[in-house]
């Protein structure tokens, strides 16, 4: 390289660090936020964006995997309540034929032989239907329950309280806890001229 001075061209040799100071800003040739080991802004914006992105990924992930659990919940609750369902409507055909062997045990011309093999039947079923989780209904001489006994007939019975159960036409049952069929019943009723405290009206 050729310099001026005085009215004459000199030659100067330009060393390597002087061409790089001249050439490059700063020191070394690098960027401020370079030199001192510092990611640009647009780095850090970028890390930052990536970050959320990253949170509301999790977010979203952890909603899914909670919905996902409550609908396995709910078909499952649903599975269970259908298949109870239908059981219950099997074992309420069968009450049908626990009925018919009731009437028949109740029967007074039936032979000895006949009425020892009805008793063998109807007991063989009730134990089947115990083991499957029906139960009869407590009715006689209970307390009239709306939810469990259905009255047919209001009408005053010696050595039962007013409101308690004093026969039962039709045995109720449930299968685990719900009811299969009332208990069809007849409830006692105050006697006639008594008033509501029990005493005789004059």
């Amino acid at each position: 390289m050729s310099r001026r001075r005085n009215g004459r061209e000199d030659d100067a040799e330009v060393s390597p660090s002087s061409a790089a100071t001249e050439d490059q800003p700063g020191e070394s040739g690098l960027e401020p936020h370079a030199a001192s080991g510092e990611p640009a802004p647009e780095a850090g914006d970028e890390i930052g964006a990536l970050r959320r992105e990253r949170d509301e990924l999790k977010q979203a992930l952890l909603r899914r995997r909670a919905d996902f659990e409550n609908y396995r919940k709910r078909v499952e609750r649903d599975r269970s309540t259908a298949t109870v369902e239908a059981e219950a409507a099997l074992l309420r055909e069968l009450l049908g034929t626990v009925d018919n062997l009731e009437r028949a045990l109740s029967a007074q011309d039936a032979g000895t032989a006949l009425r020892e093999g009805v008793v063998l039947t109807h007991r063989e079923l009730m134990a089947l239907l115990e083991s499957l989780g029906v139960t009869a209904v407590e009715a006689l001489g209970q307390r009239f329950d709306p939810t469990a006994h259905q009255a047919i007939l209001h009408e005053p019975h010696p050595g039962f309280e007013p409101g308690t159960v004093s026969e039962v036409y039709r045995k109720g049952f449930r299968y685990r806890d719900r009811l299969l069929r009332p208990a069809l019943v007849k409830v006692a009723s105050e006697p006639p001229g008594a008033d509501p405290e029990g005493g005789d009206v004059h």
